[in-house]
């Protein structure tokens, strides 16, 4: 018997004896999937709360755009230490409990934010947030694909976008609607997670315990080698997407705010959540299309909506800007689709946390590090200046994608009607 089946049989095993034989409740299979979905999009529909409540923040504490982005970047920072420290380890003590810690810590983390009294602690809270969304991740990404190998990837991109578009949505609708704007949204998402930890603690464990818990806590990459070839076809397309959420997630509001010419916290939010909520549609209305296929035509797609938003900044064009973040979005979700797809497809089973985590290391790194840069540059300059030069950036590297993946199917189809199947 060989390893992955060995350890599909222990996983069968740990299943077997779980929750029924000593008459514990437990989910079944469909209701594990719906919460391992709904967590990751809890989880993201957090990250992106705080995003309308920034200007709110700045009038309070007076505050830079820079150090708007230094919020937003010390949240990606720590999700990338959490991911390079836990990101495996649901490979070896199993998914649940990881699950149950990242949730469970979600819970005082909403309570910072709510009761967050000056900018120290907002920054604590975000980074207490990306430790706990990093140990998460990874175990929720590995637990959907062991539920549904083939819809699990799907889920998990899908409700990643749907998370980030709802929360920056739902954050403005409290703010402009609802009193204390700065408290319930937070108080709002604890109750959610507390529910959810709850949940988890109901669901059948469904990955094996396995040796070298000590090992997978050392801050490392899992690539193992039949994955790297994709990581090298998958990777230019992730961080062109993720540059582009990150500028959108950190600055976008201000920017629709400056291009409509209105200062509504829900045109802020409103933005963010067309560009994902896009994203997660084309998640769900194309993940059949093979994966290449499909992160050609989110380069392509990000490429035409980067050029629209560019021009809606140049002329303060409210049309050209709102028509842009449509296919924007749907590059966003084809290109991470098509990217994540491309990876994990190649992981064996005990793989799965880690090389999951390593597509998040490579998405929030991508995240991060422009929307710092933005923030940076825009001390010195203008923030449609800024956006002009990103979003052209951004164009030259999906385009370089573009070519790339297009070069590699049209040789692979040479080959195919070269030598056809027999």
């Amino acid at each position: 018997m060989n390893y992955p089946t060995a350890l599909l049989s222990r996983t069968s095993t740990v299943q077997a004896r779980s929750g029924a034989t000593r008459g514990e409740p437990r989910l079944g299979r469909r209701a594990a999937f719906a919460l391992l979905a709904s967590a990751a999009l809890t989880l993201l529909a957090s990250s992106s709360a705080p995003t309308p409540l920034y200007a709110t923040y700045q009038a309070k504490w007076g505050f830079s755009d820079l150090t708007v982005t230094v919020i937003f970047g010390v949240y990606a920072g720590a999700v990338l230490a959490s991911l390079l420290v836990f990101g495996s380890l649901s490979d070896h003590v199993g998914r649940r409990p990881l699950l149950l810690a990242g949730l469970g810590m979600q819970v005082p983390v909403m309570l910072l934010f709510a009761f967050a009294g000056n900018l120290d602690v907002l920054l604590l809270a975000r980074v207490l947030q990306g430790l706990a969304t990093g140990a998460a991740l990874g175990a929720i990404g590995a637990g959907l694909v062991d539920l549904h190998p083939t819809r699990g990837p799907v889920a998990n991109a899908s409700a990643l976008m749907a998370g980030t578009a709802s929360g920056s949505l739902l954050s403005a609708l409290f703010v402009e609607l609802l009193p204390a704007p700065r408290e319930l949204v937070y108080l709002f998402l604890a109750v959610v997670f507390l529910l959810q930890a709850t949940g988890v603690a109901m669901i059948a464990e469904t990955s094996a315990r396995v040796p070298g818990v000590r090992a997978a806590l050392a801050p490392k990459l899992a690539m193992p080698p039949q994955v790297r070839s994709a990581v090298f076809v998958a990777a230019p397309i992730l961080i062109a997407v993720w540059t582009l959420g990150g500028f959108y997630a950190s600055l976008g509001p201000s920017l629709a705010q400056l291009v409509a010419g209105d200062r509504s916290m829900i045109v802020g939010g409103a933005a963010l959540f067309v560009l994902a909520g896009s994203g997660s549609l084309t998640v769900l209305s194309f993940h059949h299309v093979e994966a290449r296929r499909l992160a050609l035509c989110g380069a392509l797609a990000i490429m035409l909506g980067s050029a629209l938003l560019l021009a809606g900044v140049a002329d303060r064009s409210l049309l050209l800007f709102t028509v842009g973040i449509f296919p924007a979005g749907a590059g966003f979700g084809a290109g991470f689709q098509g990217g994540l797809r491309t990876i994990v497809s190649k992981a064996e089973a005990h793989e799965r946390a880690g090389v999951i985590s390593l597509v998040y290391v490579i998405s929030y790194l991508s995240l991060g590090l422009p929307a710092i840069l933005a923030g940076t540059l825009v001390v010195n300059s203008s923030l449609s200046r800024v956006a002009e030069e990103l979003g052209a950036a951004v164009i030259v590297l999906a385009t370089l994608t573009a070519a790339g993946l297009a070069s590699t199917l049209w040789r692979e189809a040479r080959t195919d009607a070269a030598y056809p199947a027999v």
